[in-house]
């Protein structure tokens, strides 16, 4: 016999629908009454939807730019050389292989050929892109140091203060670069600490600028405001709600200053106040390699060394653009 299901009646006298009972919370735990829905609920896409971070959107848009990759790659690979360039290179930097054979051709045994001494171009290409690099972050660390704090300073609190330090930043920026860098040079005498030390103390006003321009425009923003209306202080500020918003000029500018820092030692060892020998530097085979007779004679003296320049300035400038565009919050994906 069929169960029947239990009726009542209402006021009126009518029979009502049977109710269903409703689960409750231990039933709907153990999918009872609705275990489709619940399960469909716990396992859809509203639970499993990841969390997306700036870092992490600025990571997908930089590997979908073919150009950023590829700038990527030459720079992770002239950096493993650099820091592997002990094991790689088959002679020191210094090391003559034989006078006999200055200036020989590349061959399999010496694939970059053997300079006017009679020394591994390969093994001091290796070693002079320690030299670059090293001056290449190493100043753009000083220039950090020194322009994020000045720039800082001046756009938050304006006024009296970012004219004083502005002027001083027009005064330095209307001298050539290259200009003071060779002052220095020569005021302290060559070496690596130095030039490092004169192309971050020159070049930190440009970054200075950068980081003014952007206080400036984020400090009227509404979160600074209510930051302002708790009683926080500027360098509170400043440090926890402006810089970290400010990171993406700064991040980019950096990197495309790497390879001015580069360019700008290999101009200096070329005129004879860089790198001083027998330590490898690309500026110094460049020199070394246009000397009258030897373009015609023995190019590879002058490609080698040229092309090493060229693409690790070429692959940083990718990595910036690459770099700029992706951590544009603007940025669609």
């Amino acid at each position: 016999m069929a169960q029947s299901h239990p009726r009542t009646l209402d006021g009126d006298g009518l029979t009502l629908p049977p109710q269903t009972a409703t689960p409750s919370a231990s039933e709907l735990a153990a999918g009872v009454g609705g275990a489709g829905s619940l399960s469909r609920f716990a396992g859809g896409e509203l639970t499993n939807r990841r969390q997306r971070s700036l870092w992490g959107d600025a990571w997908r848009r930089l590997l979908r730019n073919k150009l950023a990759v590829i700038g990527l790659v030459i720079v992770t690979v002239f950096m493993v050389l650099a820091v592997f360039a002990p094991v790689l290179a088959p002679y020191g930097q210094s090391e003559v292989v034989d006078y006999r054979l200055a200036r020989y051709d590349p061959t399999w045994t010496w694939p970059f050929g053997l300079d006017a001494n009679g020394r591994d171009m390969f093994s001091r290409i290796l070693f002079g892109a320690q030299v670059s690099l090293v001056v290449g972050v190493l100043s753009q660390v000083i220039v950090m140091l020194i322009g994020v704090p000045l720039g800082a300073i001046s756009g938050y609190f304006g006024g009296s203060v970012d004219n004083t330090l502005m002027r001083l930043v027009d005064v330095i920026y209307a001298i050539p670069q290259l200009l003071l860098v060779l002052l220095f040079v020569n005021w302290w005498g060559p070496g690596l600490v130095n030039i490092f030390l004169a192309i971050g103390l020159v070049g930190w006003v440009t970054e200075a600028r950068l980081v003014r321009g952007t206080f400036l425009a984020l400090r009227e923003q509404e979160y600074v405001n209510a930051a302002r209306v708790t009683g926080a202080n500027g360098v509170y500020i400043m440090l926890r709600h402006i810089l970290p918003n400010s990171l993406t000029p700064i991040i980019v500018a950096l990197t495309f200053g790497i390879p001015t820092a580069i360019f700008t030692e290999a101009a200096l060892s070329y005129v004879g106040v860089g790198i001083r020998p027998p330590q490898a530097s690309w500026g110094m085979m460049v020199a070394d390699g246009s000397k009258p007779g030897y373009i015609q004679s023995d190019p590879h003296m002058l490609l080698f060394p040229v092309l090493a320049i060229g693409l690790t300035m070429l692959g940083f400038t990718f990595l910036g653009d690459g770099l700029r565009d992706a951590l544009d919050p603007k940025g669609n994906d």
